[in-house]
């Protein structure tokens, strides 16, 4: 029961992570001093998912690396769902320029 409660924090740290990541970059355009946003958003996002990934794992490296995997995992969907559909059938032949 601990390893599904691992995965599922996993996923949820990876959408608040990537999550905000995707927010932040929607908002730089519309600031003053977007590396303000850049900056402050990476550490609040850190932060979270460093103290979440704390508290699930409770010492056990196997729980760790459940919501680690899950994590990345969700890294993956997010790149998937948000990345242009012409650019994901786009496939690379050989050198050509």
């Amino acid at each position: 029961m601990m390893y599904v409660v691992a995965g599922l924090a996993g996923i949820l740290f990876g959408i608040i992570y990537f999550g905000g990541l995707w927010l932040t970059i929607q908002k730089m355009g519309q600031m003053d001093r977007p590396i303000l946003l850049l900056t402050g958003s990476f550490i609040l996002r850190l932060a979270l998912v460093m103290a979440g990934f704390y508290l699930v794992s409770n010492g056990q490296l196997e729980l760790l690396a459940v919501s680690l995997v899950t994590f990345f995992l969700t890294r993956f969907y997010f790149i998937r769902k948000i990345q242009p559909a012409a650019e994901r059938s786009v496939k690379p032949h050989g050198n050509q320029p």
